[in-house]
């Protein structure tokens, strides 16, 4: 509790995960920069990718994306996963990777409290300054230098996409470099954010 304080207030230290992949040789380039000097593209993008209900959920879960993997298990299917951006935050913040059970009740225990001491834009500066965008490479800042030689202030709507689309495997892809299957799923996350424009209301 006291950290999730703290932390409402100033930038987090290097993260679990930073520190286990310094240790598996992959460097940390990370730079802090405020959500005022992000793009409001990337924000856009992110939930477009990853959460389209960030801005409506009071404890940080979507409970019907939730339900709906439980009635996938039930029957035979894997569940794909109902993460939320708050889920990762805490996450990314305090624990390690991984699908273990451990980690699995940590993180439903901390996410509520993160979304319940924290404003939506923080959670979304937190995130958008810790998540890893490549091998080594954390927040947007760093991102938007190593990949497209700007700030992150300066990211076009299709960057941002770029950006967003690794999400799922920044080991595996590269928005500096994109395959083709990279540019198409960054297309449709673009697309996909400029439909759900109202779904930002809680960034402005």
């Amino acid at each position: 509790m006291l950290a999730l304080l703290l932390l409402r207030a100033v930038p987090p230290p290097p993260t679990p995960l930073m520190l286990i992949r310094l240790a598996q040789g992959y460097g940390l380039e990370r730079d802090w920069v405020p959500l005022e000097r992000i793009a409001p593209a990337l924000a856009h993008a992110v939930i477009a990718s990853e959460d389209n209900l960030f801005c409506r959920q009071a404890l940080g879960f979507d409970f019907g994306a939730i339900r709906e993997q439980v009635e996938a298990w039930r029957q035979g299917e894997r569940p794909r996963g109902a993460s939320t951006i708050t889920m990762q935050t805490a996450k990314n913040l305090f624990l390690w990777p991984g699908r273990d059970p451990l980690r699995k009740i940590l993180e439903a225990w901390l996410t509520p409290q993160l979304a319940l001491l924290w404003p939506r834009r923080r959670v979304m500066e937190v995130y958008l300054n810790i998540v890893e965008f490549g091998p080594g490479l954390y927040g947007a800042e760093a991102a938007a230098r190593r990949y497209f030689g700007r700030p992150a202030a300066a990211l076009s709507a299709q960057q941002a996409a770029l950006l967003a689309a690794v999400l799922p495997n920044p080991l595996a892809r590269n928005a500096g470099d994109p395959a083709p299957g990279l540019r198409r799923r960054a297309a449709a996350i673009e697309q996909r954010a400029a439909r759900i424009t109202p779904l930002f209301d809680c960034l402005r």
